[in-house]
């Protein structure tokens, strides 16, 4: 499956979606500045990959707090989650995410990186639940061969995994109720003709782009 992020060995690895689709390049970030830049140079995009990422960077925040010798609090990691609120004022899910983090370090005196580790997981796993659901839902109501219009990138690079709008299409698709996908090219960053198509094509599902005159 297509993914926009991974957290492996205490880091967070993103794919930089600018480079799509002719270089998948891994970008390592071992620091929420980091993350905050990479959010803000758009290596990683659509909101609910970005509150993702910045719950993440909350979690890289407080491992670097804990090797200064400091405890988890707002205080000691203020710099840190002010770089990352500050990194797409635009993404709603950013600052959800956010306060989510920071509510979880303020609700329990004692908190620790792998603590905020395990709440950043759930909130990755709760996207691709409810990015599932959302798909089989979805499906439901697609007719089978249907042609469908798709805009922007909407599938599992703009989100934890599989997609929302996109997402939909995917399960659409594996339930054989879809039978050819039309994507616009999304101007100016060409979401659509870079992302969308790629993953179209990971997934092997017949599309066509249509250039924008």
């Amino acid at each position: 499956m297509v993914k926009s992020l991974i957290w492996k060995e205490k880091s967070l690895y993103l794919i930089d979606q600018r480079r799509l689709p002719g270089e998948q390049i891994w970008h390592c970030c071992n620091s929420a500045t980091c993350v905050a830049s990479s959010i803000r140079e758009m290596v990683v995009r659509g909101a609910p990959a970005i509150g993702i990422a910045a719950a993440y960077g909350v979690v890289l925040a407080a491992m670097a707090a804990e090797r200064r010798g400091q405890s988890v609090t707002i205080e000691n990691l203020s710099e840190e989650l002010r770089a990352l609120r500050e990194s797409r004022p635009t993404a709603v899910n950013l600052f959800w995410a956010m306060d989510r983090m920071e509510g979880k370090i303020q609700a329990e005196p004692g908190m620790t990186a792998q603590q905020l580790l395990m709440e950043a997981k759930a909130i990755h796993d709760e996207d691709i639940a409810a990015n599932r659901a959302m798909g089989q839902h979805g499906a439901a109501l697609i007719e089978p061969g249907s042609r469908i219009l798709t805009h922007c990138n909407t599938g599992a690079l703009a989100t934890g995994g599989h997609g929302t709008a996109l997402g939909v299409i995917r399960s659409a698709w594996a339930l054989g109720r879809v039978a050819h996908v039309y994507a616009d090219e999304t101007r100016p960053w060409l979401q659509g003709a870079r992302l969308t198509m790629w993953e179209l094509m990971q997934e092997r599902i017949p599309s066509t782009l249509i250039c924008e005159g």
